[in-house]
């Protein structure tokens, strides 16, 4: 994948896949630490450790639909190119707990992409899990949480396009507020 942002859907969608009605993501983007940092966290099935320890491996999926799986082999090649690294914890029952990361000046290192039209995605799509999305820079943070969303929302869908044009525009100005780098 190309896109930062395309990994965190792929990735997110492996939560969702796993039943978890709770999914954080926190960004961390700070040009002072030289880091580009991703965690997301979830409350669903988990993995047993013997799976968990074969994961990286293209050939080792739970789907059943195709052979193979890429999200996190990928993501694990591009961050160990990239400066950086993979930490992945998972639990049967309890969730899982992904974080990777990169050298923020890394000259290999994929530019983030359209993120808030990837976020807003990811949201709209699921509307009965609970997402929060943190974004922390070195100068503030912008965090969106889904059941906020939905209480301001009052009942409206976050499928409606103007709604999805409308979250896409608040995101994408938040993230600028905050100095969100590429």
């Amino acid at each position: 994948m190309k896109e930062l942002a395309m990994h965190v859907y792929d990735l997110m969608e492996n939560s969702t896949a796993a039943g978890a009605k709770d999914v954080r993501l926190t960004i961390v983007d700070s040009l002072r630490e030289n880091v580009f940092r991703f965690t997301i966290e979830d409350n669903g099935k988990g993995m047993s450790k013997e799976f968990l320890a074969r994961v990286t491996d293209p050939y080792t999926t739970s789907r059943t639909t195709r052979k193979v799986g890429l999200g996190l082999p990928l993501i694990k090649m591009n961050t160990e190119r990239c400066g950086g690294g993979m930490k992945l914890e998972s639990e049967l029952g309890v969730g899982t707990r992904l974080e990777f990361w990169f050298e923020h000046n890394n000259w290999d290192r994929p530019p983030m992409g359209d993120l808030p039209g990837t976020l807003v995605m990811l949201l709209s799509a699921h509307e009965d899990i609970h997402f929060v999305v943190t974004y922390r820079t070195d100068e503030d943070e912008f965090v969106l949480d889904t059941d906020e969303l939905k209480d301001a929302l009052d009942g409206m869908s976050m499928n409606d396009i103007h709604i999805i044009n409308y979250l896409k525009e608040m995101v994408a100005e938040n993230l600028k507020e905050i100095h969100a780098n590429e």
